[in-house]
């Protein structure tokens, strides 16, 4: 094939031609432009200089590194290859089909693009592309078009030139890079799902279950986090936040958090107070680094869930009729911003109500209203039924979230069961109101014992109940204030005994000297109890309290 009548349809070739036709340049302004007028004698070259058209085509892609090759008619005949193309993948026949004598583009799926190219008469580009041998290349094909009547005398025909640029240093720096990613990636969901608690801690009166999904991509994996913390004396605090920010070091101040969220729930603060701790603690971790927490509190005496938001998303609860409402109010600045003093609020949860604590990797989706996405998750909630764990997953599925989802996901469920007939039997409570002085003492030790006595208990638990509520309600006495109170509860796996009275003076436990009268009742209490502990009341006063650990029932 005459190879010079193809280079005059190659693109570029006809325009440029054009332009020096219509704008010739005169021979005493050739050399314009290029040096200064001083070196122009010493840089004078007398030899011709051969203008472009004056190239012979194959000569110039014979000796361009890139591979090329050129192929004509609808079944992409071979009319050329270069030897850059012949080096990499060896000789072809010339006028052969390219479907078998260049099976390296058919298995890189390049023949249905000629196709394309020859119907659209418009060049395409793919990009790295691993051809056989390993290396990978960027493959651009142009329409070239041989002019009717010239040459062999052919009536003209369509041809598709291949240009391959050998990119594999690049590939592989793209590779290496992706693999680095998805290293970081699994470095952050490994330490991020390390730092979240293996198992849940199991509340008496409450089900609980909880759901982590990372994000599908590096830069989705983000410091989301639970927990679920037993306070003692039937209390249990629920804590779910969010770290901005993503990768590892989002993952590593989750974790300084939800160590210090533990930490701090062990004084038995309320919420507000914890989260005022935690907004000093994420100052000092990273003053350039928030969070959003919710910290709640159930206290299965009072029926209710009092919570404290540091510009978190509103607590959802369903009651037992299905109605749901957000637990919106009081919320303040996320963690890390200072000079804030939160506040706490209360929801109730009587039994047979749902709570869902949530970030917003659930609700929140690009060009959609936040609002509109916690009002989809309020609906999903209002239907769902089931276990903490089925209703934990119904709402997921719900949300859309996927493997690929672009934020990562953290929720949290628990429920207040409903509890009746031979269950309900299994949780009790009793309580007395101390009046009078000394005398209390007594009717306190009375009332225990009756109580413990229609509950069923063993001799022995029943014996160390009674003494440990004398103690109580002997310190109680002596060292606080009215009103007094005594309440006993009982659940399927403990014995609580709780005494409350108006002064707010924790009592610590310490070593009674021989002589000493008094200052040995909290040490009995600590002796004989499986734990113990004290807070202070919301209206002003105290709590102190003490479990003892039920029998288990002999199996049949």
């Amino acid at each position: 094939m005459n190879f010079t009548r193809w280079s005059a349809r190659l693109p570029g070739t006809q325009r440029r031609a054009a332009a020096r036709a219509e704008h010739p340049v005169s021979p005493d302004r050739r050399g314009e432009g290029s040096v200064p007028a001083a070196r122009a004698e010493h840089l004078t070259d007398t030899s011709p200089v051969p203008a472009v058209d004056d190239l012979r085509v194959r000569d110039v892609l014979d000796r361009v590194p890139s591979l090329v090759a050129l192929v004509h008619g609808p079944d992409h005949r071979i009319a050329y290859v270069n030897d850059a193309y012949t080096a990499a993948f060896g000789s072809r026949p010339l006028g052969a089909p390219a479907r078998t004598a260049l099976p390296e583009l058919d298995e890189i799926g390049l023949l249905p693009l000629l196709d394309q190219v020859l119907r659209s008469g418009k060049p395409r580009t793919v990009k790295s592309r691993k051809a056989p041998g390993g290396r990978s290349y960027t493959f651009t094909c142009t329409p070239v078009t041989e002019p009717a009547g010239s040459g062999d005398g052919g009536g003209g025909g369509s041809g598709v030139l291949v240009f391959a640029t050998d990119v594999t240093d690049h590939a592989e720096a793209a590779e290496r890079l992706r693999a680095s990613e998805r290293r970081q990636r699994e470095t952050a969901v490994t330490l991020q799902r390390s730092l979240l608690p293996q198992e849940l801690e199991e509340p008496d009166d409450l089900r609980i279950a909880a759901t982590y999904h990372p994000g599908g991509t590096e830069a989705a994996v983000g410091g989301d986090w639970y927990d679920v913390i037993t306070l003692g004396g039937g209390r249990t605090a629920l804590v779910i936040g969010d770290v901005m920010g993503r990768g590892v070091r989002a993952a590593a101040v989750m974790g300084q958090l939800r160590t210090a969220v533990r930490a701090y729930a062990r004084l038995d603060l309320p919420p507000h107070e914890v989260l005022q701790l935690l907004d000093g603690l994420a100052t000092e971790i990273d003053a350039n680094q928030i969070a959003t927490c919710a910290y709640a509190i159930h206290d299965p005496n009072e029926g209710c869930l009092v919570y404290a938001s540091a510009g978190h998303l509103p607590i959802l609860v369903r009651d037992e009729h299905g109605t749901v409402r957000r637990a919106a109010e009081p919320i303040g600045p996320p963690l890390g911003t200072g000079g804030w003093m939160h506040a706490s609020g209360s929801v109730p949860l009587g039994p047979g109500s749902t709570a869902v604590l949530y970030t917003d990797g659930l609700v929140e989706r690009r060009n959609e209203d936040l609002d509109e996405g916690i009002a989809a998750l309020e609906r999903a909630l209002a239907g769902a039924s089931g276990t903490p764990q089925v209703v934990c997953d119904r709402l997921v599925r719900s949300a859309g979230v996927t493997p690929d989802h672009d934020d990562d996901v953290a929720v949290l469920v628990l429920q207040h069961p409903a509890r009746r007939g031979p269950q309900g039997e299994l949780f009790r409570n009793a309580a007395l109101d101390l009046l009078g002085g000394v005398e209390a003492a007594p009717r306190a030790r009375a009332f225990a014992s009756g109580v413990l006595t229609s509950w069923r208990f063993p001799a022995e638990l029943h014996d160390l109940g009674v003494l440990a509520t004398s103690e109580l309600v002997a310190n109680s006495l002596q060292h606080g204030t009215p009103p007094m109170r005594l309440r006993l509860r009982r659940t399927d796996r403990r014995l609580i005994i709780e005494v409350t009275d108006g002064d707010d003076h924790l009592p610590r436990r310490r070593r009674a000297e021989p002589g000493d009268e008094s200052g040995r009742g909290i040490s009995i209490v600590a002796t004989i109890a499986s734990s113990w502990g004290s807070r202070r009341t919301p209206g002003g006063g105290k709590a102190v309290w003490c479990e003892f650990a039920l029998p288990k029932p002999a199996s049949a």
